[in-house]
């Protein structure tokens, strides 16, 4: 089939998946928000989303989306080093010929640390709330409990930290797959594509600001109850 033995098919996977990924990050982003404002309501919706049925199904598609967007990436990366030495993934267009940036030549290095981001992030919440409901165990708190576990997590420097690093290194990422998947599937042309860098700018730069609200929030939460104390 065209879309796995093709190199323009694996480039239309890579990028159904992304802009799969990205909605849910904004439903992920939204979710988040709330725990700003309202601890009960968040857990409400943790409640909602633990280990139901549809949530389990809906959790192993995003698993299957990922694996396949990360499967997909090395291949790519692979082909375009065969294909042309030493040079990194880079998308050859009429408005950035012979200027590259510095997200597309470096988008395998920023993949490595966006999957060990979330690799991370799965061991801070999904295996202590989901996993832990589906073995029917406790890890600290009850599963349901996402506010408290955002407090445990956020309150420790070392993860404030490497939190940073991964969102920084997810809007690299983000702000290049979204306007080179917009290209691969279709939108082409100069206005286009400048417009859809833009957008892709603006979007994911309000996109990782609302993860970045609740980690500096909640760690500068935790600072000065302790300063209070």
């Amino acid at each position: 089939m065209w879309l796995f033995n093709s190199s323009i098919g694996r480039k239309v996977v890579m990028s159904v998946t992304g802009i799969s990924l990205i909605l849910f990050l904004t439903f992920h982003c939204a979710m988040n928000m709330v725990a700003l404002f309202d601890g009960d309501a968040y857990n409400t919706i943790c409640k909602l989303l633990g280990a139901n049925w549809y949530a389990v199904v809906a959790s192993l598609g995003l698993a299957g989306l990922a694996v396949a967007h990360i499967v997909y990436a090395f291949i790519l990366t692979a082909q375009n080093r065969k294909a042309r030495g030493d040079n990194r993934y880079e998308v050859a267009t009429t408005v950035n010929a012979g200027k590259v940036e510095w997200a597309s030549k470096n988008m395998l290095v920023l993949g490595i640390i966006v999957v060990l981001g979330l690799i991370m992030h799965l061991y801070n919440f999904w295996y202590k709330m989901m996993f832990a409901e589906l073995i029917h165990t406790t890890m600290g708190h009850e599963a349901w409990n996402g506010y408290a576990f955002i407090g445990d997590t956020f309150s420790q420097t070392l993860y404030v930290v490497l939190y940073l690093v991964w969102l920084v290194a997810l809007w690299f990422h983000l702000t290049h797959g979204f306007w080179s998947a917009m290209q691969t599937l279709g939108i082409n042309g100069k206005k286009w594509f400048c417009r859809w860098k833009v957008v892709g700018y603006i979007y994911t730069t309000v996109l990782m600001l609302g993860f970045v609200a609740v980690v500096l929030l909640t760690y500068c939460k935790h600072v000065f109850c302790c300063a209070g104390c």
